[in-house]
């Protein structure tokens, strides 16, 4: 019986490696990216703004072809790029910048989130580079605390879409 089972591991190793290889011929390795820092010259991807020029939170896309961040001037922008269908399927990477840690007017760097699970204010009055625009945090309580300050209501990251940025 022994003898049989270890026959049959052999058979199934022979034709499960090949398989196995072959699947993984087609994908594409990801590389995780960190966020980097916006230098003086800097232009926003979506608007062609310099993007030190403004206050608010600002942004940055990898895509996954690429190795260089896509940079945006505010968050209203760097979200108009990503919602769009032949942009969304290419993105490997979304971060913004925690305005809890940061000031408003000019946002540190160093503090950049993962987009994807940040808290959002929509309908606050603190303006951006293109005026209205989304507030940034890494927890929920900092966003709360944004809100009560500045007037507006708390949203995820699932719930951004092309309605939302036009009525900001």
């Amino acid at each position: 019986m022994l003898i049989l089972i270890k026959k049959w591991t052999k058979a199934l190793s022979i034709i499960a490696l090949p398989l196995m290889l072959l699947a993984c011929g087609d994908k594409t390795v990801e590389v995780a990216h960190l966020a980097v820092k916006i230098e003086s010259g800097d232009e926003c991807h979506l608007c062609g703004m310099l993007i030190i020029q403004f206050g608010g939170p600002k942004g940055e896309i990898f895509n996954k072809r690429t190795t260089k961040a896509k940079k945006f001037c505010s968050t209203r922008d760097l979200f108009s790029y990503y919602l769009q269908p032949e942009n969304t399927r290419q993105i490997q990477q979304i971060f913004v910048h925690d305005m809890a840690q940061t000031p408003w007017d000019k946002p540190n760097d160093e503090h950049f989130i993962d987009a994807k699970t940040a808290w959002y204010v929509k309908d606050h009055n603190q303006r951006g580079s293109m005026g209205a625009t989304l507030a940034s945090f890494s927890n929920k309580q900092d966003a709360q605390t944004f809100a009560h300050e500045f007037g507006g209501s708390l949203i995820t990251f699932a719930q951004i879409d092309f309605d939302l940025l036009a009525n900001l």
